[in-house]
Parts: structure tokens; sequence; C-alpha cells
């Protein structure tokens, strides 16, 4: 049938996924770093989720597509863990954003479902945190120990590659079994640096390097710590980052450190 639904241009998608919990229907998800139509059935093509795209990537066009259908949303949602939208009445128009895009909303624009569209989807500077080293040595026995995460998100692949926080930043590239394996990873290797994580072995480890390279090449990092497990698999954490380096066309400080499945640290920490 001819109706109305979202198309995502993947040329002008940076990944950000800000428009993904804009959509109750669950219909985006991010694959390979861009956002993507899950399926025509699951989008009702009213596009809530068109202003909330800073780089314009999204509209709405009308084009022969199966109609939409909110019994397979409610599955789709049901195995996601999330609850089906209350549908509002016909959208009404916005007033054109500043850069002349349309924008589009129900009446009533509901807040995202628990588990529901992308926890790592909006870009921020964590209250009460900065990315400067926290001075003095470990917590005293009994106290709380601090997180030194400074920035939401950390996956790579939901980083904006010139995300503010980047911005005259050191790097820590780490491999995500690193944080479970070395207790003292947020003094020794988080503090004073944002950080990205990736898995070499589960993930397109050809993705991770090309969008290492574009954070590289669109913000101002100065420096990149890798940070990988003695696993000889994790080591494609290593290749990707300088890959992505070389692709910047940058020559910035690279250094790895390697921790052992024990937890022992194979190489220098700190700053």
């Amino acid at each position: 049938m001819l109706r109305k639904i979202v198309r995502i241009d993947e040329e002008r998608c940076d990944g950000c996924g800000q428009c993904i919990p804009a959509c109750a229907e669950g219909a985006i998800a991010l694959v390979g770093g861009k956002a993507r139509l899950s399926a025509d059935v699951l989008c009702d093509g009213l596009g809530a989720c068109l202003g909330e795209c800073p780089r314009g990537a999204i509209t709405v066009i009308e084009r022969e597509a199966e109609a939409f259908d909110e019994g397979a949303v409610s599955a789709h949602l049901a195995r996601r863990g999330s609850a089906p939208p209350v549908h509002a009445p016909a959208p009404t128009a916005r007033p054109p954003s500043p850069a002349g895009r349309p924008r589009l909303a129900v009446v009533s624009d509901p807040a995202p479902e628990p588990g529901g569209g992308c926890p790592g989807s909006r870009p921020r500077t964590l209250p009460g945190r900065t990315l400067s080293v926290v001075p003095g040595g470990p917590s005293a026995p009994g106290a709380a120990a601090a997180s030194r995460l400074g920035h939401w998100p950390v996956q790579l692949q939901l980083v904006p590659p010139a995300a503010p926080y980047l911005q005259g930043a050191d790097l820590l590239v780490a491999a995500d079994c690193v944080p479970f394996a070395y207790p003292r990873f947020h003094e020794d290797l988080l503090a004073g640096r944002a950080v990205v994580i990736a898995c070499p072995k589960l993930d397109d480890n050809g993705l991770n390097a090309r969008k290492l390279g574009e954070i590289l090449s669109r913000s101002d990092v100065r420096s990149v710590t890798v940070v990988r497990m003695e696993v000889p698999c994790c080591g494609g954490i290593s290749m990707a980052a300088r890959q992505g380096l070389a692709a910047s066309g940058k020559d910035l400080p690279l250094r790895d450190v390697v921790i052992g499945v024990d937890g022992a640290l194979r190489g220098p920490a700190g700053s």
C-alpha cells in the first residue's frame, strides 16, 4: 500500500541515537553505527522522531510499504521488555526548526518506556563529574568508591564523533572486559580521560577502526591509550586504534596497556 513512512538518510546519520527514544513503537535501531528502520510494519509514519535528529537525516516520505501493525509493535516491544505505546490523536505541525527542518509531534510526547529506546542515545556530561584527574589515593576502608566516569555514552558505536567531551581529551579505548578484570580501572585508567569501549571479537572490528578514525578526525583528542586483555583475540582493539589513527592522518601519542585475566596489570598505568 502507498502510505507515509520514515526514511533515514544513511549518509547524513552519524549514529548518535537521539531518534531512538522518540519512537514509542521501537521502530528504529542502531545497526552498524547507523540508525535503521527495523521493519515497515513498526513505523506509524507520524514522524515523532523527526525533530530529534541533529543532522536532519530523518524525513517522512510516501512510498509503497506494509501497513502499520499495532499487533506487530506490541510483540516487538514485548520481546524487548517494553510496554506497548499509547497512540495519541493525529499529529499537529510544530514551527520549523532553526535549520529549516519540519518538526512533527503527537499531542502528548510520551516518555520513553523502561527498557525501550537506547539508554546511550543522548551524549551528556555527568553532573558533578569532570574529566580532570581526581587527586588523592585509594578510598579509605569502608568508604564508597568514586566513579571517574565523566560522560555518557561510552559504547564506541554510540559515541558521536564530535561529542563535546572529546574535545581536548585524552582518549581511553577499552576492551569491554577490562573493567571487570582490573579492580582499579577507575582510579588508574579512567580518571582524567574520555572513554570508549568495544569488543574486538564480538563486534565488527572493521567498524571499530572506522569509528575510531572518524572520532580522531572530527575531534581534537590529544592522546590515545588502549587497554585490553592479555588474550590473543583482544589484540584486535589495539589494531583498530592504530588503523583509526592512521586513517585520521594525525600524529598522536598512542600506548597499550595489557590486563591479565587474573586482574594483574601487565603494563604501565596512570597518566
